[in-house]
């Protein structure tokens, strides 16, 4: 009976310990999740923009402009972010005037990473009665939109579904053949 009383008494020692420990690995995890893990919102810089083509079309009033993009997505995160196939939605005063496809990819945790696409925007001008204005004043305004739907992978061991949006201002710069552009980009888990 002896060695009852002592190992029960161990066993109990043995459990409170565990126990412990294991309050003070969870606590610590809740920390760094929402201290060094807690998402936050990517960059987006557009780098390049090529003017390829730019044709109004006489006597059907249409414009024709073809534009090759390279955008850089910085990610701050502990955790990269794949995300499947989907579209860019470029808008003129609220009209969608073009889409551009974004392939599936992988952008890796705390880098950057490059997304080629083209877009080709073709507009009727007679339904666009600010477009000719906006382009004898050299200056045609559009915003774009974005959203992409994948998953997280934190430490190659946590895996959460997360969806990016991104709207851009952009300018196109008629005369210049260039493009001035700000974004903003929000992360959902």
């Amino acid at each position: 009976m002896a060695c009852g009383m002592r190992c029960s008494k161990g066993l109990k020692i043995c459990c409170a310990v565990s126990a412990i420990l294991l309050i003070i690995l969870v606590v610590v995890l809740v920390i760094l999740f929402f201290t060094v893990f807690k998402p936050k919102d990517p960059d987006i810089i557009l780098q390049s923009v090529k003017l390829e083509r730019i044709e109004i079309g006489f006597p059907s009033p249409e414009i024709n402009v073809s534009l090759g993009l390279v955008v850089t997505v910085e990610n701050p995160n502990h955790g990269s972010f794949t995300y499947q196939n989907s579209t860019a939605y470029l808008n003129y005063r609220g009209n969608i005037v073009a889409e551009a496809p974004i392939h599936e990819d992988t952008i890796p945790a705390r880098g950057d990473h490059n997304i080629s696409t083209s877009l080709d925007i073709f507009a009727d001008i007679r339904k666009f009665k600010d477009l000719p204005s906006d382009f004898l004043r050299g200056v045609i305004n559009f915003t774009s939109t974005t959203t992409l739907q994948g998953k997280v992978k934190i430490l190659h061991l946590f895996k959460f579904k997360a969806t990016s949006y991104s709207n851009c201002d952009l300018s196109l710069l008629v005369h210049d053949k260039s493009i001035n552009s700000t974004c903003n980009t929000k992360i959902k888990l």
